[in-house]
């Protein structure tokens, strides 16, 4: 799979961030909704510490996750540049770690999700690849990748999983750190 490659597996055209309404299989979405709950999620998962403590128990709660769907990925979260956890699950191949690199670097660059940054491109009817400028071999604003935001302090990592279309690759990230706040 080349690196400008569509993450492993068929991927859902999320609506574009602009005003009006984005035409998928599933019928007509308005875009403002997806926006605003992107950036929703974005507002209501910060936390107020993570330690390396905390990587593992949300990775590990990501691999429980993914094993109970039966779901091939790769699970990454960093804080700054230091790999606090890595587990890629039966199915993936060293293709999903460099997707996971791609859309870290996003976040990174961003301060919002990579699936969020996709988003936004598209909504102004640009791709990301096209419009951002930056190397395609390097960054991808496909979904998967998540800012670990700390209150009072900002984004001071990245956990990512990479395996799915790209809206699940988000949706799982999104609830394991749902089930994360809600039992830390």
């Amino acid at each position: 799979m080349s690196p400008s490659a569509p993450d492993r597996g068929t991927h859902t055209t999320p609506a574009t961030p602009d005003r009006g309404t984005h035409t998928s299989p599933a019928g007509p979405r308005p875009v403002d909704d997806e926006l605003r709950e992107l950036a929703a999620q974005e507002e209501r998962l910060v936390l107020g510490a993570f330690s390396n403590d905390d990587a593992w128990r949300l990775g590990s709660l990501l691999v429980e996750l993914a094993q109970e769907r039966g779901a091939a990925v790769t699970i990454g979260i960093r804080r700054g540049t230091q790999q606090l956890f890595h587990c890629a699950l039966p199915g993936t191949s060293a293709d999903n770690d460099a997707w996971i690199a791609r859309k870290s670097a996003v976040v990174e660059r961003y301060a919002e999700s990579s699936y969020l940054v996709g988003a936004g491109f598209r909504a102004k009817g640009r791709t990301f690849e096209e419009s951002s400028r930056l190397d395609p071999d390097r960054y991808a604003a496909h979904g998967g990748a998540f800012p670990i935001r700390l209150r009072g302090t900002g984004v001071i990592g990245v956990v990512a999983v990479s395996g799915l279309p790209q809206a699940d690759d988000h949706a799982l990230v999104v609830e394991a750190l749902e089930r994360h706040l809600a039992t830390g």
